[in-house]
């Protein structure tokens, strides 16, 4: 059976750190903490990643981006994505939408979440209308609550191109 749409899932976790900057969603968010990771540890960029890429039970990021390889050290996060999709693309598929949700107690997301659709947009040659990005607390509750931490969830759906 040649089912033409392909439903994926992503999800991430970064602690946060001292003396990095905070990337979510590909742009920088003003906060004295970043979050800890081999490249820019931009969560949510890579909850959508591994969404696209189980969509087509291509692996996971580490498995293409490995936090072992040099070359990916510190890298900006927007580049795995877009190599990501290449991926997509070679293998005849096209994004359909993202819906997503990035589980943080501070700081709060909502006067940033235009500019984030705006990137992936642009990163994936898709529509904003496309790309959904809600924002939620912990309610207190876990290492988000506690401060700890960020966890974003991405779930994306595929479409096979036509031939």
């Amino acid at each position: 059976m040649n089912n033409p749409f392909r439903i994926g899932f992503g999800y991430d976790v970064h602690e946060f750190a001292e003396d990095r900057k905070l990337f979510i969603g590909g742009i920088e968010i003003e906060y004295p903490k970043g979050l800890t990771g081999h490249s820019d540890a931009d969560v949510l960029l890579h909850a959508v990643s591994d969404a696209l890429l189980g969509a087509l039970a291509l692996g996971d990021i580490g498995k293409h981006f490995p936090n072992n390889d040099p070359k990916y050290k510190n890298i900006d996060s927007k580049i795995l994505l877009d190599k990501t999709y290449d991926l997509i693309k070679d293998n005849g598929y096209m994004l359909g939408n993202i819906d997503s949700t990035v589980v943080v107690q501070e700081p709060k997301l909502a006067p940033y979440i235009a500019s984030m659709r705006k990137v992936i947009a642009e990163i994936l040659n898709i529509g904003v209308e496309q790309v959904s990005i809600k924002a939620t607390t912990s309610e207190g509750l876990g290492f988000e609550g506690r401060g700890e931490g960020i966890s974003a969830y991405a779930i994306v759906l595929l479409i096979k191109k036509e031939n």
